[in-house]
């Protein structure tokens, strides 16, 4: 039997990037893209590469698209830290696994390095496959724990939970990651949204403008760490500035939610240095009168357009400097 699971790219609509900093954010994934595993039982544990894993090359000049591409990292040692955690969790749980073996098999579409969870997703999406395979269950809040610890302390990648709360979800969700809670129950207080009242939401992405999380969030975790008066202040207002976006959504109060989104990214724009490739791509949004500010660590942004005419444009003034722009189809399971 082949067990066949997928996941989706994050887009981090409000409180970004608070996550990894006991704030709150609201996310939720979309299905335009989507990374997908196979699994199936063999004698021998095997992990097949793919094209993230590929270490031959015609030629240097390929070697470097593939970086430019792939970053310096595939997705094996992804696949190999999910494995050592999730064997991990049920030797601590005294979970009793089957004795059996199994190849994997992974294919993302995903645009890497965008701030889109890509890699993420490819974990999210293998640990549902060894969850079915050997019959475990782990509960939504405990699945976005195991995903991030793979990131954080097997790969030393600077994240926060809720690119893994969404995927783990797979709705809309309003994340609470209070410093009190998380100590006590060890993770944030999570709501699921109903989308009824979303706004038209747009996503604009290129790939020459990726950054990859570990260059934007390692500077700002040192100087959290230190106590900077300006990153706490920031990291208080971004809280504020979700719970105020929560609000609005319930009121179906789009032209509040413009403006939150705008100063979300203005916010972080103060803080934290912006490549202008990246400020120009938010700038262009902005002209046509949609909102926007970065989906993640940068690369793609997120924001609100008010009909079709808006979008039309908004469409035509971003794909003239080649840059995509989808509908995201929200995933609401």
């Amino acid at each position: 039997m082949i067990i066949e699971t997928s996941s989706y790219p994050r887009a981090a609509v409000i409180g970004n990037p608070s996550d990894g900093y006991f704030g709150k954010t609201i996310a939720f994934v979309f299905s335009n893209f989507v990374a997908r595993v196979q699994l199936y039982q063999t004698p021998e544990l095997e992990i097949k590469p793919q094209r993230l894993d590929i270490t031959s090359y015609p030629n240097m000049q390929a070697l470097v698209e593939d970086i430019n591409f792939a970053g310096y990292y595939g997705g094996m040692r992804l696949l190999k830290g999910m494995i050592k955690v999730f064997f991990e969790y049920c030797q601590t749980n005294n979970i009793q696994l089957a004795s059996k073996n199994f190849t994997i098999r992974y294919d993302s579409n995903i645009p890497l390095r965008l701030g889109l969870a890509g890699s993420s997703a490819i974990l999210s999406s293998f640990l549902k496959a060894m969850c079915l395979f050997y019959e475990v269950y782990i509960n939504p809040a405990t699945f976005a724990n195991l995903v991030l610890s793979v990131e954080n302390n097997e790969l030393g990648i600077s994240a926060g939970l809720q690119d893994r709360v969404a995927q783990a979800f797979e709705k809309p969700v309003f994340m609470d990651f209070d410093k009190k809670t998380m100590e006590k129950q060890g993770y944030g207080n999570y709501e699921v949204l109903n989308t009824t009242n979303f706004p038209n939401f747009y996503i604009a992405y290129r790939k020459n403008l990726s950054e990859g999380t570990e260059t934007v969030h390692n500077n700002l975790k040192a100087r959290f760490n230190i106590g900077e008066k300006k990153v706490l202040q920031a990291m208080k207002r971004w809280a504020q500035i979700t719970e105020e976006f929560k609000v609005a959504l319930t009121n179906k109060d789009n032209d509040t939610m413009h403006n939150l989104i705008n100063e979300n990214f203005d916010l972080r724009r103060a803080l934290i240095p912006i490549s202008k490739g990246n400020i120009e791509m938010v700038d262009m949004a902005r002209s046509v009168g949609a909102s926007a500010k970065f989906t993640g660590s940068g690369g793609a942004i997120i924001g609100t357009y008010k009909d079709e005419i808006m979008f039309s444009k908004l469409k035509g003034t971003l794909n003239d400097h080649n840059i995509e722009v989808i509908k995201p189809n929200i995933v609401n399971n």
